[in-house]
């Protein structure tokens, strides 16, 4: 298991480094077999989102989990928690062990092959708790993770693999976008978690 904060040369690069960490394999293969099978079971869907007026179904399928009083909303769509599953929720306690990485909901996204994606985006919903850190566990295919900050306009390329921690530290949101551009090569179905902490029972 490799770790390591993206590092820079000049002060100025230092000035735009993403508040992140990379943890390469923190999940092992038995780990990964284990979760990704519980995962096959997941009720995925697709739902539709309003941009510009207009409703279309998101290019993913996802599912979100997460404790009593832990609904989420973002672009306009209302997710209700579902009970944790059971490698889900090890995962959880894990992240929390190992980094103390406290959490109360998890999106699971999963990506078909590389023409599903994710616009760039902030994870910056007001329910989230002021602070608290994301984490980003990838199952299955390797995939580019994008970053791109606000007003400078930089960007960076990370390729995620199967078992990969990605850790996004308080403020990423507030400056940095980040994205999963399409990959057309790719032919196998990626998943991601992505552990919140969410202000419990925000929409009443």
């Amino acid at each position: 298991m490799q770790q390591g904060k993206l590092g820079f040369d000049t002060e100025g690069e230092a000035q735009i480094k993403p508040p992140i960490t990379l943890v390469r394999g923190y999940l092992n293969a038995e780990q990964q077999a284990t979760l990704m099978k519980e995962a096959l079971t997941y009720p995925l869907s697709r739902p539709e989102i309003q941009v510009f007026g207009q409703f279309h179904a998101i290019p993913r399928q996802q599912v979100w989990f997460g404790d009593l009083g832990c609904d989420y909303l973002y672009s306009g769509l209302f997710i209700r928690a579902l009970p944790w599953p059971k490698y889900a929720h090890k995962l959880r306690d894990k992240l929390a062990r190992d980094y103390g990485l406290e959490s109360n909901g998890v999106l699971v996204n999963r990506y078909a092959d590389g023409k599903d994606c994710m616009g760039a985006h902030s994870d910056d919903e007001p329910e989230i708790a002021q602070g608290s850190h994301i984490a980003s566990i990838t199952l299955g295919a390797t995939r580019d993770f994008v970053l791109k900050h606000k007003h400078s306009q930089t960007k960076y390329s990370i390729s995620l693999h199967s078992g990969d921690l990605l850790i996004m530290h308080w403020p990423m949101q507030s400056d940095w976008l980040h994205s999963l551009p399409k990959r057309l090569k790719v032919k196998e179905p990626r998943w991601n978690y992505t552990f919140r902490q969410l202000i419990v029972n925000f929409h009443g």
